[in-house]
């Protein structure tokens, strides 16, 4: 992030306040955050279930070895939620906890499912023709064309960002809802061009024969790409916290106020 950093070191705080929206309505706040990461501990341990399950029937190359890499890495992030999720803790390390709830998202949305995809592709008793070299190929494809919608939304964010999108009151609600349209443009044309590209290639190599299955491959790859959209913002939010006071809590539990001439959080 340190490119990223230099670009928006350039903006000022009053920049980035929109993003200071999701904190005020307690949707993101240090206690939400906490009970997200409680509940992540269960639903990660059945997303776990499934990968080791689905694996069992998947010709997955050294599908034993991405699960058990998976599953320590899960197991950490599975400690550290649960440390993160008592008060004493996230209230004296807000910035922390806020980082860890971003590499858990994506660990559970991001990681699982995309995974879950690949096994469900490698089974053998669902109409799926895969062998170790397709799955391979359709697993650097995905992930090629992943890289590219990441660097497209990031651009995309931070021209969005550049142009005052995300300050408070700076545009009238008809003029951003029609400038945040054209902005998608360069977005859903890398996204659409991958998702096809990744349907087209799923059709032709596997020979899918399954409307359940393929169903679920579509949803997997959906989550997988929304992960990816999201993340530009997280890393925004995160990179804010740790410039200001305004998107951190006070210990009594408020969100601080916005103060322009503060440039940097105080310790």
């Amino acid at each position: 992030m340190g490119a990223e950093q230099e670009m928006l070191k350039n903006l000022s705080e009053s920049d980035f306040m929109v993003l200071r929206k999701p904190l005020q309505s307690g949707r993101q706040s240090p206690g939400s955050l906490g009970a997200v990461l409680f509940l992540s501990i269960f639903l990660q341990a059945l997303l776990l279930f499934l990968e080791y399950y689905i694996g069992g029937y998947s010709v997955y190359p050294n599908q034993k070895k991405v699960f058990s890499v998976h599953l320590w890495m899960s197991s950490i992030l599975a400690v550290l939620s649960l440390i993160y999720a008592f008060s004493f803790i996230y209230m004296k390390s807000q910035k922390n906890q806020y980082l860890l709830g971003i590499i858990v998202s994506q660990n559970l949305f991001g990681v699982s499912t995309f995974i879950l995809a690949l096994f469900i592709l490698g089974t053998g008793e669902t109409g799926v023709k895969a062998d170790a070299k397709s799955l391979l190929t359709f697993t650097c494809v995905t992930l090629l064309f992943g890289v590219l919608f990441f660097i497209a939304t990031s651009i995309r964010f931070y021209i969005l960002l550049q142009r005052g999108h995300f300050r408070i009151g700076s545009k009238k609600d008809e003029l951003r809802e029609r400038f945040e349209t054209k902005s998608y443009l360069p977005i859903v044309i890398v996204a659409s061009t991958g998702f096809l590209f990744i349907m087209q290639h799923l059709f032709k190599t596997f020979e899918l024969a399954d409307i359940e299955i393929m169903f679920m491959i579509v949803l997997a790859m959906i989550i997988y790409f929304t992960m990816i959209f999201v993340l530009p913002e997280q890393l925004v939010i995160l990179y804010c916290k740790f410039r200001f006071d305004s998107l951190n809590y006070s210990k009594k539990g408020r969100l601080k106020p916005f103060n322009s001439r503060r440039k940097n959080v105080r310790n």
